[in-house]
Order: C-alpha cells, then structure tokens, then sequence
C-alpha cells in the first residue's frame, strides 16, 4: 500500500483511492505497526474513552491543580452557557469548556491522552465532545475523528515538531488545533482537501506562539490556550467547510512553523524564563507554588 510522509501526499492517497483521511491513517498505522485493523481499532478506543472519562470529570466536578493555579474555568463555562445568555456560538463554547476542562484535570494529576502532547490534550477532545453531540455522530465516527486528526499529527510530528520545548507552544496548541480542524472537517462530511485547508488556517493563527508556563507548570497560560485553540479549530473548520481556501498550501504552513520555532529564543520554550512566566505577577505566583523569595 501507499504510504504518506505529508499533507500532498495524504490528499493524493485520499483521491485515487476515494478514501477518508482516516481510513488512510488507519490502514498506513496497520502498515507500520503490523497490527490487525481490530487491535489499532481497540487502541484508539481506549484513548477514547480516556478522553471521554477526563471531559466529563472536568465539566461535573471541581478540579482544582494542586498549585492551586487552574481549575473550575470547564465546569464554570459549562453554567454559564446553560444561562443561555452567552455570545458566542454555543457549539463553539462547549468545545472550548471540554477543552479547558481536560487541561484540567491534567493539572490536577488526573488521566488525560496527550494529543498531541499533554500542554495540548484538551483541544482535539473539546472539539470531538462537543462536534459529536451537534452532528449526533456515532461512536465509530467519534474514533475515526481521532485517527484523522492522528493523520495530521503524524505529519507535523515527522516534518516539524511538536513539543513546546523545541517548537514553542505553535508545536503544541497549534498543531492540536490543526489536528481537530481537519478532523471536525471530515466528520461533518467536507472532503480531505477542505480538511487540509482547515489544518492550514488554524495552524497559521498560531504562528509564533510562545511556550511560557508560569512556575514552569502545564497550568498558566496552557489551559486557556486550549480553549483559544479549540475555537479557532472550530472556525477554520468552519471556513473550509464553507468553501474558504488557504493560499499558502498545508505542508508550507507546517514547515513555516518549523523554521519558526528553530529560530525563537529559548527563553520561550518551556523554559520559564520570558513571557507570562516572566513577568512581575508570574514570578511571584512561582515563588508562591515552590516557596521561594520572588526575584
């Protein structure tokens, strides 16, 4: 069978076979591993139901870090939209609450599925929870959302980075928001094309991104950049599945990423040092956690 190193190559795979990105994802992942189709199968399915367990405990309890920086911001958005006075769309604001509160429980040392890290675990499943209950989608349309955005993920990750330590946060929350644009794309039934549009427009929002965890925690700002990251995989799903293209083609966008991250300073790259985790108020909330005299 035909194997795909980048997103040219997914699409021209995608074409002649008139085959989902997911299919294709699934059948290279049997290539590779030399796993039946059942057994790959039965993996994403427990990375499902992981994330599945981690949204609800997220949205119905009150998780709190034991930092004491994060936590509640899920089940919060959850009420508030169920005021039924909120802004904006309310697909969108579920997404972004089920975002928020996956991060959560990662905070609180709770069991979440990095996708594709853990600073990023809450935007494909924010996206996923929140898409599936709008388009009544089923299970098995549910864990084939999964291995689309595992095909984008698997591109980025052989073709850029996704580590918040080499690439800054673009690598984390940019390549997740990616991933759940194209797969959100496919499961409302745009083709692979528009899904490689909706990767190319969410990931070039997020150019340049930094990583600055305050405290050097995957709390401040990693949480609410989940959620950020959620609505703009929700809208760039959007756009495409409206008919609206990216100029500049997907692979470009991911080695524009790459080139990035290779020249952004270290101090924005996990390190703790710049950014949020610099400033006046982030510092003393380092000092706070770890019980050290601010500088």
């Amino acid at each position: 069978m035909k194997t795909f190193k980048n997103v040219a190559e997914l699409l021209t795979i995608c074409q002649e076979e008139q085959k989902k990105i997911a299919d294709v994802m699934i059948e290279q992942e049997i290539e590779i591993s030399g796993k039946s189709r059942e057994e790959i199968w039965t993996q994403m399915e427990k990375a499902f139901e992981i994330m599945e367990k981690a949204v609800h405990r997220g949205i119905t309890e009150d998780v709190r870090s034991h930092s004491g920086l994060t936590g509640g911001a899920g089940k919060k958005l959850q009420e508030y939209i169920a005021t039924g006075n909120f802004l904006s769309g309310e697909t969108v604001l579920d997404a972004v609450s089920k975002a928020m509160a996956t991060n959560e429980v990662n905070a609180a040392m709770g069991t979440i599925c990095a996708t594709p890290t853990a600073g990023a675990a809450g935007i494909v499943p924010g996206c996923l929870f929140s898409v599936s209950q709008k388009l009544n989608a089923t299970r098995e349309q549910q864990i084939e959302f999964l291995f689309t955005s595992g095909a984008i993920g698997y591109v980025i990750a052989n073709n850029a980075f996704i580590a918040g330590a080499t690439g800054g946060c673009q690598a984390e929350t940019g390549s997740a928001s990616a991933m759940a644009a194209a797969a959100i794309v496919e499961m409302a039934g745009g083709t692979p094309e528009q899904s490689s549009h909706a990767m190319a427009i969410a990931l070039q929002n997020m150019l340049g991104l930094v990583c600055d965890p305050v405290a050097g925690l995957v709390e401040v700002p990693c949480v609410k950049r989940n959620a950020i990251g959620a609505s703009i995989a929700m809208v760039a799903a959007d756009m495409a599945l409206a008919g609206i293209t990216f100029i500049i083609p997907a692979d470009e966008v991911i080695d524009a990423m790459y080139k990035i991250g290779k020249v952004m300073p270290h101090t924005l790259k996990e390190t703790a040092l710049g950014g949020l985790a610099a400033t006046p108020t982030g510092k003393a909330l380092e000092a706070k956690v770890f019980g050290a005299k601010p500088n």
